[in-house]
């Protein structure tokens, strides 16, 4: 995570890891069934349509990367699973003095395993409620070429889904590592085919909450709901070790991805009156993207007098083409809100749209970043650690649509037309300093600050042609502590983040559009990971969050109000205890909590979702070879609501159980 192999506990920030271990007892197939390991991080916001994964930070939009590359336009959606995963690394706040463009809530960094030397294999079979199969395999070893090994994880899984929400995915990652000379090469394959089930309404508001006096499993989406993504990424790296004082890492990433969709708007003027659900619409989509990303990193290790440094240096080109059209169809009402039936019975029937009513585009979008960056970890003693970073990106975007459409203007206020392209070029400079004392050999305070910037530049906000830079501007302190050889471990920290010029989901005339505005976070949390016996481990997070709009020049009545999906509080525990029986040893029981507070729809916080706490359970078995677990969710049955989206709430699971067969050989 830090690209400078820098210990967490010398980083002045709040970094977190979640191992492969605890998301095996956790029974986790998916990045959503994990990122409550860490604190401060929920499910929503804005432009989370209710199929893919959408994350908060501290309030504030989370950017995915897998080892270190970014996932592409982050608002058309992807769905992660752990296929092949060794661990999720989770930074909090504004990291693109590293990363590049990204927004301020914090980064998710998707770790896989790398190839190994000795032949080894394994897989996990999980069965379960909603008519669940998962299936996983790998295999790993030497290829038989001197200093080449390889690793290929597949995965394949099915669901009925719980209200009906079906979908399947079919992953395969082959992966190759050769060690040469001082060169050690990675090459890697990632091939996802992902079908899922959109239900963008969940539940519907009524009087400012999700409807009372319906099924769980009722349905306010249309039945032919239906989102198909293909992603296909290769990778290449080369870590060239030329002696003890530099190392080049040489990284470029090739990307693909297709996604078609059939999903409902999410506006909040779908609502129920005098009875019925009205102002339904259905958004069909079809976007396409290729990307790549080269990165040249020399890393330099050398002393001035007694002074030890680590620097980071780098370039990075980044280009990305998007092709994205949409049209929007009006929906029929629904009779009865509270015992639903949505009419339509055939997509070919549906009549889809484009004018100043009906959010369409056809637009043709491309970048290319430049970026030119250092971040320099520094020994200043054994005890006091300074990190200081500095990018600077050179950002090239254009936006050409294909069609005129009603509504739309460019960066300089004049109507975007078909074949007229809109441009602008912006040189952010993000930075970042810390600093860490070593106080006492069990307590490390550190304090920090950083800025970041994120390109508006995605296939959801192009009615705006391409928009100003968001930036963000975050301030931090805190102290770690680690007692009995880390045995028992605890992070505290205080935050402050603002950021500017957000491009926010909105509903305005009963169109969905997006305006721009101006937010702030600040908080506190702490988390811990307790060893309290060889036999008995704890984890706990909470994080107290105060986010809320300062400014909105569309003249939107939102300032002081809450960002979507942003809680107050956030609370997550999870403890296990190994014991033996009858001599035999293995055997574990686990349970934990998820308490998530009240959050809002929109920005105009006239709806919102109840706060919830969430028990979950685990029985098992694990070997050195094989293990057996059962997984209870939600075992006391709550109904609770895990986002809140414009229109409706995301419904969660009612009481779950599943069952996972591991075996490594």
């Amino acid at each position: 995570m830090s690209k400078t192999d820098t210990k967490l506990e010398d980083l002045p920030a709040s970094v977190q890891v979640i191992p492969r271990a605890l998301l095996s007892e956790q029974g986790a197939t998916m990045l959503r069934d994990a990122v409550s390991n860490a604190s401060g991080v929920n499910a929503g916001g804005q432009d989370s349509k209710g199929y893919f994964d959408h994350f908060l930070i501290r309030g504030l939009n989370a950017q995915i990367y897998s080892d270190g590359f970014s996932d592409g336009d982050q608002l058309s959606g992807l769905s992660h699973s752990l296929n092949g995963v060794e661990r999720i690394e989770i930074l909090e706040g504004p990291g693109s003095a590293l990363f590049g463009s990204g927004p301020p809530g914090g980064t998710i960094n998707i770790v896989h395993y790398a190839p190994s030397p000795t032949l080894h294999y394994g897989g996990s079979l999980q069965a379960g409620s909603f008519g669940t199969m998962t299936g996983s395999a790998y295999v790993t070893g030497p290829t038989g070429v001197n200093g080449l090994d390889y690793r290929i994880d597949a995965t394949a899984s099915h669901t009925d889904g719980f209200r009906d929400l079906g979908g399947r995915d079919r992953e395969i990652r082959p992966a190759f590592r050769w060690q040469w000379g001082n060169h050690v090469s990675d090459l890697a394959f990632d091939l996802r085919n992902i079908h899922e089930t959109p239900d963008s309404y969940g539940l519907i508001y009524f009087n400012g909450t999700p409807i009372h006096d319906v099924s769980r499993n009722a349905k306010y989406s249309s039945p032919f709901s239906e989102s198909r993504s293909d992603f296909a990424r290769t990778t290449l790296s080369d870590q060239w070790t030329v002696n003890d004082n530099l190392t080049i890492n040489n990284r470029f990433s090739y990307l693909h991805r297709s996604l078609d969709v059939v999903v409902n708007g999410d506006s909040a003027s779908t609502k129920v009156n005098n009875g019925q659900v009205v102002s339904r619409q259905l958004r069909e989509q079809n976007d396409s993207e290729r990307s790549i990303d080269y990165q040249f990193e020399p890393v330099w290790r050398f002393a001035t007098g007694s002074v030890q440094h680590t620097l980071l240096t780098g370039f990075e080109y980044q280009q990305q083409k998007l092709s994205t059209d949409r049209a929007t169809a009006d929906l029929p009402n629904i009779p009865d809100a509270f015992s639903p039936v949505p009419p339509e019975t055939s997509l070919t029937a549906v009549r889809f749209l484009c004018d100043a009513k009906h959010s369409c585009d056809d637009d043709r979008l491309g970048a290319r970043y430049y970026s030119a960056y250092a971040t320099d970890q520094i020994d200043v003693t054994d005890a006091f650690k300074v990190r200081a970073g500095v990018r600077q990106d050179w950002w090239d975007t254009t936006l050409t649509p294909r069609i005129s459409v009603p509504g739309h203007f460019g960066t300089d206020a004049k109507p975007l037309l078909a074949g007229v392209g809109d441009s602008r070029n912006d040189a952010p400079v993000s930075w970042n300093i810390g600093a860490l004392y070593k106080a006492l050999p069990w307590m490390s305070p550190y304090v920090g600050v950083s800025s970041s910037h994120l390109t508006n530049f995605n296939s959801e906000n192009t009615q705006n042609g391409v928009g100003e830079p968001e930036s963000a501007l975050r301030y931090e302190a805190g102290i770690k502590f680690a007692w009995l050889d880390d045995r028992v471990l605890l992070n505290t920290a205080a935050f402050d983040v603002r950021r500017n010029h957000v491009a926010t989901a909105t509903t305005l005339d009963g169109v969905e559009t997006v305006v721009f505005d101006s937010q702030k976070t600040r908080g506190e949390e702490v988390s811990a990971d307790l060893a309290i016996t060889d036999q008995w481990h704890l984890l706990a997070n909470a994080t107290h969050q105060d986010a809320f709009i300062t400014n909105n020049p569309q003249g939107i009545t939102s300032e002081g109000h809450r960002p979507q999906g942003a809680p107050d509080l956030l609370a997550n525990l999870w403890t296990t205890y190994r014991f033996r029986i009858g001599g035999l040893s293995g055997f574990r029981v686990g349970a934990g909590v998820n308490y998530q507070d009240k959050s809002y729809s929109d920005i105009t916080n006239a709806s919102s979702i109840p706060s919830f706490a969430v028990v979950n359970m685990l029985v098992g078995y694990d070997a050195s070879t094989w293990g057996l677990d059962v997984n209870v969710h939600n075992v006391t049955d709550r109904r609770y609501f895990t986002a809140a989206n414009g229109a409706g709430a995301y419904v969660g699971e009612p009481r779950s159980a599943f069952v996972t067969l591991r075996a490594n050989l």
